[in-house]
């Protein structure tokens, strides 16, 4: 979405007269917060669900409460941070986008919309109907797998292998196990949805929040865990541009594009966004634990 949207976006706003900035960071706000919804909204989500064997309806119904109401408070938040000033003089301007292909365009929505039906109605294994749906999308008479291979972004790929890396060497050092070791002496078990959801906001913000999400699934043992490991590393991942890789997309469309978006301007929006969300999501899980 961010790949696909941020250059749209910037190339509206000109031609229409906005300032870009607030509608790039509302893109990568909501971005994050919506895709705390599912467990295929992101890559840490995924990864928590196959780990910990969630159902895909289960989470979407917990999660469902906490994402729209922060979606609610993101607007809220960037509208009240712009106070108003919306406008600069309108350019003409045109970014480079391939052709619309209707064909492709309906092969890709009635896919995706299958897939999510059967993650939600069966118990087939989710990754050989992803790995399938991916197949099928790249079966193609006219249009070479080669040709959507190189529309990928390889650069952020090498990003995510370098976090990897880092995570490894983190949790070969040992630091990992003495932190948590010092917490469960100090009464406070990491184990515990609290705590849990504490470490997470701050671990994703130290080495983004998938790498935090491997480091912690040791400890997820609660029955809420799940659910608190991926809002509190999704939604934590607003408050820095690193903090989730959406954020570091925007950001770098931007700058191509030629709009500037620096780490002040984003904590601006993104340091309230981050705790208000963040706020809704750990109120909504005290709630369900008290009534489960």
């Amino acid at each position: 979405m961010c790949l696909a949207v941020a250059p749209i976006l910037v190339e509206s706003c000109r031609r229409r007269g906005y300032r870009p900035v607030p509608f790039l960071l509302a893109l990568a706000c909501a971005a994050n917060v919506g895709s705390a919804a599912t467990l295929i909204g992101n890559p840490q989500n995924m990864l928590i669900g196959q780990a910990l064997r969630l159902s895909f309806g289960g989470y979407l119904l917990l999660a469902i409460v906490p994402v729209v109401l922060g979606l609610a408070a993101t607007w809220w938040i960037i509208a009240r941070s712009t106070a108003g000033n919306w406008s600069e003089p309108a350019q003409s301007f045109e970014v480079e986008a391939p052709p619309f292909n209707p064909w492709q365009s309906a092969k890709g929505l009635a896919v995706i919309t299958l897939l999510v039906l059967a993650f939600l109605f069966t118990s087939w294994s989710r990754e050989a109907l992803a790995l399938g749906a991916a197949g099928l999308l790249l079966t193609s008479r006219k249009m070479a797998s080669r040709q959507m291979l190189a529309l990928v972004d390889w650069q952020l790929l090498v990003l995510f292998i370098g976090l990897f890396v880092v995570n490894h060497a983190l949790a070969q050092s040992g630091m990992l196990v003495r932190a948590t070791t010092a917490l469960a002496a100090a009464g406070m078990d990491p184990a515990q949805p609290t705590v849990l959801f504490v470490s997470t906001a701050v671990l994703s913000n130290l080495v983004s929040n998938v790498p935090a999400v491997m480091l912690l699934l040791p400890v997820a043992t609660h029955p809420l865990a799940g659910p608190v490991l991926a809002l509190s590393s999704t939604l934590a991942g607003n408050l820095f541009i690193v903090g989730s890789i959406a954020n570091i997309i925007v950001v770098d469309q931007a700058r191509r594009l030629g709009v500037r978006i620096g780490w002040r301007e984003h904590a601006r929006v993104g340091a309230p966004v981050t705790l208000a969300t963040l706020g809704i999501s750990a109120l909504w899980l005290w709630l369900v634990a008290l009534w489960t």
